[in-house]
Parts: structure tokens; sequence; C-alpha cells
């Protein structure tokens, strides 16, 4: 909404345009005018609105029934074409006709004008009105405030007499994120939930009866199963606009992020986040209700997946597709392919976690602040502590880390990370969709449920400078079968990680195929040794059952607790183990205490 408004006063000389303003100010009729007022402004407490609104007084160098008409055609010819001669019609300035000096004036002259509010669309409304008896100035200065803060140009195309399509893609997306089930009408609940979102309270039951009964009334498919519509919910709103309510359908469409132009508004699609060097986003409790509440929404056959049609019908709410076929290969798919749950929040764990402003972004098209309650989307992301604090400390309250995966072409690095997703050789073969150089899923480590991100690193274009090699463990991958293959691995760590606080794991692939001596000097294990990392874990993804996790564990495990060597790390999750154990039997130990005690 803008934030203030500007209004002009035009019209022929001693229509009393400087009287109106000096009448508004003063409240009484001035005895002496002056041929032009200076500008004033109206502070936004004493207004409606709650804007502060300027208003400018005009004056061209110093009337009868004929001096009426010709002014009203200088409206049509000179001051109309004025105002908005070149301008496109959603672009036009809105107009109000104030026809002053009513007193000296015997009945109206609105048949006079109606001709003339027909032909000019931008024309909001006509007031007449007498500064000498101070009869509607007040009424007539909120009705210029209320056109330009509620402008009926976006909304309403009145020769058509229809809502504009930009205002009917509004609030069909308002519409459908309303219908909380998801059962094509509004119910009862489900429309107080969004009368006490937008109006701060909810309907009263006969209130609620009487509007379904005027939609009854005037369309043929507004109310059905006793609930309202998108059909119904149209044209209600066109209704308050006919009668001059336009303030309630933009009261509406300004909760749900909407701008004068009804696009949505950068303050609403990117609050203000600030995320500090080093910090991680991740996504907190509030956004996974959210996330999952809206996955059963579109679960239309409760399968525990989303099937294409059904990801589809969730994106109806966004300008675009937000997700490529490529998802398909990042996340956990069911046995006809379809995007589990745990896929969906692991998909969108991954693009907090990559650029926290895109999430938010798709958060408010899915109208995150509106169904959880909340003033922005930022409410539903965490951001971890500087990752040199979680070193000091020796622990990390993160729960989503990366792994960049780095080994040289061919060496089976796709079919790794679609192992990661628990798919064998044979089943990779059968993956539809677009590769993806992101594969994400949850590990268990000490008992607790965390996230890992595998990115393959394209060996021909990454690298360029030290921050690319930045992440939380890089899993360097040779082919066990291949003689040549371990010398790149090696080198990437020489160069990168050698003197680095990044945790390394090397992975021997393919460990189904003989074994190869790499020509590299001193053997793997020896390098591995040297350089005080853990022994070359060997693994394959050719086999009948899905692929062993354990690497998986190790790299998660590698990423939690960088500063510890392997010996270190088994000591440190056995004693997390012991001690979230002694945690969870103290509270169990306490809360029987509770219950003897009560007992006796």
């Amino acid at each position: 909404m803008k934030r203030d408004v500007r209004i002009l006063l035009l019209g022929e000389p001693k229509v009393g345009k400087t009287s109106l303003i000096m009448s508004l100010v003063g409240e009484e009729f001035p005895e002496e005018v002056p041929p032009r007022a200076e500008e004033i402004t109206i502070p936004a407490d004493v207004t409606p609105e709650r804007v502060p609104t300027h208003i400018v007084d005009f004056s061209e160098s110093e009337q009868t029934e004929e001096e009426l008409h010709e002014e009203i055609s200088k409206m049509r010819t000179k001051w109309i074409p004025l105002v908005n001669g070149g301008a496109e019609k959603g672009n036009r300035i809105p107009i109000i006709l104030v026809g002053n000096k009513s007193d000296l004036q015997m009945g109206s002259s609105m048949e006079i004008i109606l001709p003339l509010m027909n032909q000019f669309s931008e024309i909001e409304t006509c007031v007449e009105c007498s500064a000498r008896n101070l009869k509607n100035i007040s009424e007539l200065f909120y009705y210029a405030q209320k056109a330009v803060l509620h402008p009926t140009a976006p909304l309403y195309d009145p020769e058509e007499k229809q809502l504009k399509p930009l205002c009917v893609r509004a609030l069909s997306r308002i519409f459908s994120i309303s219908d909380q089930n998801n059962d094509g009408v509004l119910s009862d609940e489900e429309l107080n939930f969004f009368q006490k979102s937008c109006f701060g309270n909810p309907l009263a039951p006969r209130a609620l009866e009487d509007v379904k009964t005027v939609v009854w009334k005037n369309t043929t498919d507004g109310i059905q199963e006793n609930g309202l519509t998108l059909n119904g919910f149209l044209f209600l709103n066109m209704l308050f606009i006919q009668r001059g309510r336009h303030e309630t359908t933009w009261t509406i469409l300004r909760r749900f992020g909407y701008d004068d132009e009804l696009e949505l508004t950068d303050d609403y699609l990117y609050p203000q986040f600030r995320v500090c060097h080093d910090c991680t986003t991740e996504i907190n409790h509030f956004g996974y209700q959210f996330l999952q509440k809206i996955f059963e929404k579109y679960d239309m056959d409760g399968d525990g997946a989303l099937s294409p049609l059904e990801l589809k019908n969730l994106f109806t709410v966004f300008p675009y597709t937000p997700w490529g076929p490529e998802v398909y290969n990042a996340v956990c798919t069911n046995e006809k392919g379809y995007i589990t749950l745990h896929g969906y929040l692991s998909k969108w764990t991954l693009m907090a976690y990559l650029d926290v402003h895109r999430c938010m972004e798709h958060l408010g098209y899915l109208g995150y602040p509106i169904i959880m309650g909340q003033d922005s989307q930022t409410t539903a992301i965490t951001v971890t502590r500087e990752k040199k604090l979680d070193l000091e400390k020796g622990q990390t309250q993160r729960n989503v880390f990366l792994c960049k995966v780095i080994g040289p072409r061919g060496t089976g690095k796709s079919a790794f990370m679609q192992a990661f997703l628990g798919q064998n050789l044979e089943k990779q073969k059968q993956v539809a969709g677009e590769y993806s150089y992101y594969a994400i899923n949850t590990v268990q480590v000490n008992g607790q449920e965390k996230y890992l991100i595998l990115y393959e690193v394209d060996v021909d274009t990454e690298f360029l400078k030290t921050s690319d090699a930045t992440c939380d463990v890089a899993c360097l991958m040779y082919d066990n079968s291949d003689p040549k293959s371990f010398n790149y691995c090696a080198s990437i760590f020489k160069q990168h990680y050698m003197d680095s606080r990044v945790p390394c794991i090397l992975v021997a692939s393919k460990s189904d195929l003989p074994e190869q001596k790499q020509k590299h000097g001193i053997s793997p294990s020896d390098f591995c040794y040297k350089h005080r990392l853990p022994p070359p874990f060997h693994f394959t993804c050719n086999t009948l059952e899905s692929p062993n996790a354990t690497i998986y564990t190790k790299l998660a495990l590698a990423a939690i607790f960088p500063h510890l060597n392997e010996a270190e790390i088994s000591t440190a999750s056995f004693w997390l183990r012991i001690t979230l154990g002694a945690t969870v039997a103290a509270v169990l130990g306490f809360t029987l205490y509770r219950i003897l005690v009560k007992q006796k």
C-alpha cells in the first residue's frame, strides 16, 4: 500500500477549489479566500487509513446552467485528458468528480454527470458538496484518499463488468492457499480461518450463512456441499467492488502479499534475513510442520508420496515450476518413482541450505505467513552459529552437513550418490529424470537423524579457487580397478585439504571388481597412514540389495566431529551414546518418582 497520498484539485477558476481546502482545514467557510491555498498535509493519525495525505490546490488565472454544462464539457475535453492523456488503461490516475456549491443548486446534477463517468473508467465516483455549508467536505477527501489506496482499476473492468485477469489470478491463489484440505470448497472452518487472518475476527454464524445465501442466490455453482467454491469466492469479491467496498478486496490481497499492480511484493517474498559468514541455514520445526501440512494437503490418495500430477497441483500457487526433473535423482522416491514425504522434506532442506532466500520465496508462494500465523517466512528458518565456534567447542548443533564427492571421471561418483538414496546399480539404470549434482538423505548418528548433502564436483570446472573446496567433509574417490585413478585424489588432497581443517575420507569404488595396484609411489593405505587419514573404505553399489550405507554414516560422523580422528570419533560416539542414555534414564527416573509420590 502507498506510504502517502497526494490529492490535486483541478478545475476552472471560481468553482471553489481553494474554499474546499480551507473549509476542510478550518471547519468553517472562509470569508476571504486567497487565489491559491498552500499545500497542506493531513497527518496519518487523523486519517481513516493511517496514511499521511497531501492536498494541493491549483489555480488558473480569474456560472447559470449553461456554464455548468460548459464546465462538464471541459472536464471531458481538458481536465481528464490533462491528467491521463497518454496513460494506458491500467495505469491511469484515479479521478473524483466534485460538484461544489451545491447550496446554490436546486436538485442534483448527477444525471448530467453519469454519461461522463461511463465514458472515463478512471472516474471512481462523483461527490456533490458545499464549502459554505460544510456538506460532504470530509467525505470528499476520504473518497479521494480511498481512490488512491484502494483503486478500482487493477481489480475491475467497469465496461465488461467483471474482474480483471490479474485480479482473478491473485484471488485464485488466495483461494487455493485457504482451501487447506484441497477439496475445492472453503468450509465454514476454512472461511473463518481466512476471515480471521485478513480481518482479525471470524464471522458470526448468522453472518456466515448470510454470505453463503447471497452467493447461492446469485450464482449457479458458487456453493457446493455447503462450502464456498472458487467461483463463489470470485463473485463475492466482485460484489464488494461493485458496491464500492474495494477496501475489503484490497485488505485480502495485501494480507496475502500483493501490491497495487497485483504482484507479490519483494517485502513479502524476500523478507530481510541476515546470515553471517561461516553460518548455515536450516529449516526448523515451524518450517517442517508447515511443509508436512502442504504435503498432506496435496497427497490426495494418501499413499505417502507425491505423483507428478499431485506435485504439479502443489505448484499451481507458483508463477513458475520451481523443481525440475532432476529432483527425482536428488531425493528418495518410492518404487513408482514418486517423491516420498522424506524425499520432499529433504528437497526443502537442501534448498534452505543452498539458497535460503529462494527457499523463503517458495514458502511465501505457498502462504507460510498466513497458514502459520507468522509475520514472515523467517520464522521457518534457523541460522546456525559460526563453524569456527563449533570447532572451538568441539560440538555442533547443526543438523545439515555438506560432503563434496571428488574423483576423476569414470570413478563411479554418480552411482555413489544414487546409492545414498538406496538405489543399487540395477535400479539406477531404471531411474528416469535428469542428472542431479546433489543428493540428500538422512543418516542416523548416535540415535539422532542428520541430513547429509552429497555434491558431485565437476572435475573440469571446480577448484578454480580455494573456497571451491569448502565443505564439512570431503569424500575423495578413486576407482579400485583403475591403476591411475588414485593420482587425482592424492593431488587434490595435497592442493586443497592437506593444510585445511576439512576432514577427508578416501573411498575405493567398484570394490566388486579385481583390485589393481595404484601407480602412485605409495599405496592408498600408506598414503592415508602418512597423512593421518582413515584407511580407504571399499565400496560397491553392484549388489542385489540396497548398497551398504556404512560409508555415509562415516562421512556424517567426520562432518560432525571434524576435530577428531577415527579412533577419537569412535570414543566420542560411545560417550555421546552413554550421555544420551543417562539423560533418558534420568528423565524416566524422575517421572517414575513423581508418579510414586502422587500415588502415596
